[in-house]
């Protein structure tokens, strides 16, 4: 039979953190033992991928504005029949 172990919040935060911790010493040169700057090598980056990344981050906001005039209208549609119902308890019970 395995032994499992449950994934609390405080273990997931634990897990998270090491993980975190992994990743920044693996990228920092310094924490790796190289202290000349010139010895860092930096990936470059095409402005071509940048500009792709951009636009695909315009084109999420503008899906996320459209997502959002819907559901305030589905929201709006939503508190009217809320208060439509109220009027209609409250004047039943009076």
């Amino acid at each position: 039979m395995s032994k499992t172990k449950l994934l609390t919040p405080g273990v997931l935060r634990r897990m998270i953190l090491e993980e975190r911790e992994a990743l920044l010493s693996e990228n920092d040169p310094f924490e790796a033992g190289v202290s000349d700057v010139s010895k860092v090598r930096a990936e470059e980056v095409d402005p071509e991928d940048l500009a792709d990344t951009l636009a695909k981050e315009i084109d999420h906001i503008k899906a996320l504005k459209i997502k959002e005039a819907k559901l305030s209208h589905e929201i709006k549609i939503i508190r009217e029949a809320q208060n439509k119902l109220r009027r209609r308890v409250l004047s039943r019970l009076s």
